[in-house]
This record gives structure tokens, sequence and C-alpha cells, in this order.
């Protein structure tokens, strides 16, 4: 269960755009921070996604993902134009293609490697769309989930939405803002879609006919939709974005959005889900915000500030660019415990304020958006520097946040543990099957 957010540059504090996205997977699912430099490849050549081979394009752009380590793909991710993509699930009457075939995630990562504009994306992920189809377990070790997807599509200048059933689609430009989650949010609204979309909808009886024609009401399914909560939780974050001119804080502050000020993911019901999402016990939450990015589109230098951790409400937004080299992210993670990892080395500080959160969070939650603040501040006063000036702040905010979330694990082990049943019983069983030291 995602989130992915745009303010365009009409609705931000300071004239230039912001792109957000929360990436909800499963628990033990390591995601990192990749990147792929520009490169050149003979004709003919091909290229090896995460299930199928399809065709290489001759030169690929500079690309910066934030990835689930076992797919070629990625959740979100921003090129070295300025391009910035996120992804969802969306569900559908439909079912999904459970045959290997292209992920959401793999089009997004070649759609980034491919474009320069939104409008350049937009069409590359229709063709390999409309040639290849979208399909296969979208999750990994012994787990499974197929879905659909959608995508939110951004530079400085432009935005774009773009929501698949199959080989069937629909798209539409954006003004202001936009949020997209596990949910079609297309109506009848859109600027270009599939030939078929309205006559296919009414040959299956989804729609009564071409003028009452709602892709988003008549293409959802009942089941996934409603309980994924993906309706609520947009409207939540449009709300949000609407509501105010967006500035880096405030989008960061949106993808921590809890509903309850008192909140507690121990006494949460099972089929409660949020914006910054944690799992527990329950058939719904089973996944958790994995992954977190705010991108600033300025389109002198995109500043990308990125957790490379999970729950942003326990993470740290930390700033990089795309020409200035990443600093050290430590091994890339898998589905266990690896201190070595900067996903993992921070999931014993995550897990363990979970035990505590209402008391726990209290420790450091205002240390965390003090040194965001720095950081922000920090980045911007860097956007004419070289990109050697920019690299070595990016390594300094990735040290302080290192140094920062292990005396804030001190003080967390000093708190009373709050362990409720069912909770304790979900997290004893994700900590198990990622070999997880102790947490207290």
């Amino acid at each position: 269960m995602c989130d992915t957010l745009i303010a365009t540059k009409s609705a931000t504090s300071n004239g230039i755009a912001l792109f957000g996205k929360n990436s909800d997977r499963p628990v033990n699912e390591g995601q990192h921070i990749a990147y792929f430099p520009a490169a050149q490849y003979q004709v003919n050549s091909r290229v090896k996604c995460t299930y199928i081979e399809i065709p290489q394009v001759e030169k690929t752009h500079a690309v910066l993902l934030s990835k689930p380590f076992w797919m070629w793909g990625g959740e979100m991710g921003v090129n070295e134009h300025g391009l910035v993509i996120g992804n969802e699930a969306v569900y559908s009457k439909v079912p999904a293609n459970k045959e290997p075939a292209l992920l959401g995630m793999d089009m997004l990562r070649a759609a980034l490697e491919r474009a320069v504009t939104p409008r350049e994306a937009l069409q590359v992920i229709i063709d390999l769309l409309e040639q290849f189809g979208q399909g296969g377990n979208c999750a990994s070790h012994g787990e499974s989930m197929y879905y659909h997807n959608s995508f939110l599509i951004a530079n400085a200048e432009d935005a774009w939405t773009l929501e698949t059933v199959d080989r069937q689609w629909a798209a539409r430009q954006i003004k202001d803002v936009y949020s997209i989650s596990n949910c079609l949010t297309i109506a009848n609204q859109f600027d270009i879609a599939s030939p078929g979309l309205v006559e296919i909808a009414v040959q299956k009886g989804f729609s009564k006919s071409p003028q009452k024609f709602n892709y988003a009401k008549d293409y959802s399914d009942f089941l996934f939709t409603n309980f994924g909560r993906g309706r609520i939780r947009r409207a939540t974050t449009t709300a949000i974005l609407s509501g105010q001119k967006s500035s880096i804080e405030s989008m960061m502050q949106t993808l921590r959005h809890h509903k309850d000020e008192n909140f507690d993911p121990q006494t949460a019901s099972i089929f409660d889900v949020d914006i910054c999402m944690h799992a527990g016990f329950g058939p719904v939450r089973v996944s958790q915000s994995t992954a977190s990015m705010v991108v600033y589109l300025d389109d002198r230098a995109p500043i990308i500030f990125a957790t490379g951790t999970s729950a942003p409400c326990t993470s740290i937004f930390k700033p990089m660019w795309i020409d200035a080299s990443l600093p050290p992210l430590g091994s890339d993670p898998a589905s266990t415990y690896d201190s070595s990892s900067l996903f993992w080395s921070h999931e014993r500080l995550h897990r363990a304020t979970l035990i505590n959160y209402p008391e726990r969070i209290k420790t450091y939650a205002s240390d965390r958006d003090e040194l965001e603040r720095k950081f922000v501040q920090g980045a911007l006063n860097l956007t004419n520097a070289s990109a050697s000036e920019r690299a070595d702040f990016s390594a300094q905010c990735f040290r302080e946040a290192a140094q920062a979330e292990a005396e804030w694990l001190k003080r967390v082990e000093k708190i009373s543990e709050r362990k409720k049943i069912l909770n304790t019983r979900a997290w004893n069983g994700f900590n198990k099957k990622a070999i997880m030291p102790e947490i207290q």
C-alpha cells in the first residue's frame, strides 16, 4: 500500500515543484538507493528486466532508484534530466496477469533511462505495456502479489498520471496537486487513453454505456481497492496538499502522516492502513513503508531527499544529487538482517520504537526534525556549488544521520516496553524470518 504525491510549481511556497512517495512493501524486503550511470549499447542489444528480456536502446540516461533488492526496476526514482516517477499497485475487475512479463517497477526504470520529459516517459511506458504486457509476481521469497500499475510522472514544468489495467490505460495531465494510491483515480477526465478502453468496459458489462463510462469506477475491483483504503489515503493526502503551499519540510511531514495524534501501531485495527504505514497483525497490515523519497524539482539542480530506510516517522531524509557521487551506503540489503546495510541497521531503531511507539518516538522526534531542517537548508545553500562540494555534504549528512540513530536507539531502549499480544506475535514472526538481533 503506497502513496505518491506531486505539488506542481503553482502549488508550492517558492514556485518549485515537489514530488513525494512512500514505498510500502513486505516487512523484510530490503530496499536500497541505487545509481546507474548513463551508458551506450550496441545496436540490437537486449536487457534482462526482472522476468523477461526486452530490446535495449542505444543510449540510457543516468538514473537513481529506490529499489527492492531482488528486482531490476524500482519503486521510485529520478534521472539526470530531473524526470521523476513513482509507481502504485492498483486492482481491477480484470485479473492481474500472473505470467512473467514486465513489472510496473521495470517500466518505471526503463522510462527513466529512456526519456527526458514526462510526456516522453509516458509514451515509453505505454509502448512497453502494449508490446510486452505487465505481469508476474511482484513479491519475493515465497510471498505472492499480483496487480496492475499506476504512475505519477513529473519534472519541474510538467506532470502526468498514467493508470493501467492489463494492456489498457488512461492518462491525465496534472495541474496544481495530485495524489495516487492503491486505486484508480481517473474517472472520465483523461486526456489520452488506449484504443478500446471504453468499448471493452461496455462489452464486459463494467459500464452501461459509453456515455456513462467512468474509468475509476468501472474498472476497479471491490475487495483490494476497498480494504487497501487507497481512496481514503488519497483523500487524506490530497486534502493536505490542497490546504497549503507545499515546502520540502511539509512534503516530508505528509509522508509521515498518521491519522491519529495518539497513534500507536500496536493498538491499531487489523484493517488500519495509513500514509506512514506500519505492519502488524492481520491480513491487511503485512506491509510497511520500507522507503521514502522527496524530490525538490529545481531545474538547476534537483535535490533528492531519501531515507533509504523504513518508516519515515522513524527515519531521516538525507540529501543527494544525481550528478554528485553517492555517499557510502553499506552493502545492498536482502531479506535478512545485515548490520552493514543502511536499511537493516536502521531496522533496530525502527522495530525497537514500535514496542512502545507513543513514548519511544518522543525521545527523538524533535531531534529528527531539527537535523532534517539542517540538512534541507544546507542542501539548498549548495544549489550553485560544485558536484564535489555537494557530494561531500551528502556524505556528511549520512554520517550525522547514522550517529544520531545510534544515539536514539540508546534512548529508546531506556523506555519501558509495552507489548500487545497480537502485534507482538506478528513482529516476532517478522523478526524470526529476518534473523534479527534481539529487539528491546
